[in-house]
């Protein structure tokens, strides 16, 4: 099993920044891909950005250049930099991994508010 921890979200105004971070541990050596979600209030929970085994990145467009994800090779933790917050970014931010064999791990979430 992996457990999953963010930290660093909160209050902000529009264009501000925010780093949320996630520390992971367990199994930690059968991540394959390291991600954030989010979910705003009454909506769907999207994904944000995802770091594959790879270490190819992939962001959703409402994000690209403004958010990036980021993390360490013994995938324990990641990181995810917003830059140019708006308030259409405020949601619920959850960190994501996916192991092999398939298992999808979550977070407990960390609430993001951006004001106008």
């Amino acid at each position: 099993q992996v457990q999953l921890v963010e930290s660093g979200g909160g209050l902000v105004q529009a264009g501000g920044s925010l780093r949320l971070s996630c520390a992971a541990s367990g199994r930690i050596s059968s991540i394959a891909t390291m991600g954030w979600y989010r979910q705003a209030a009454g909506k769907q929970r999207d994904l944000v950005a995802v770091i594959i085994s790879d270490s190819s990145t992939n962001y959703a467009d409402s994000v690209k250049g403004r958010f990036t994800i980021s993390g360490n090779s013994a995938k324990n933790t990641w990181f995810l930099q917003m830059d140019s917050l708006t308030p259409e970014d405020t949601a619920v931010y959850y960190c994501n991994a996916k192991t092999s064999p398939y298992v999808n791990y979550w977070g407990k979430g960390t609430l993001v508010t951006v004001s106008s």
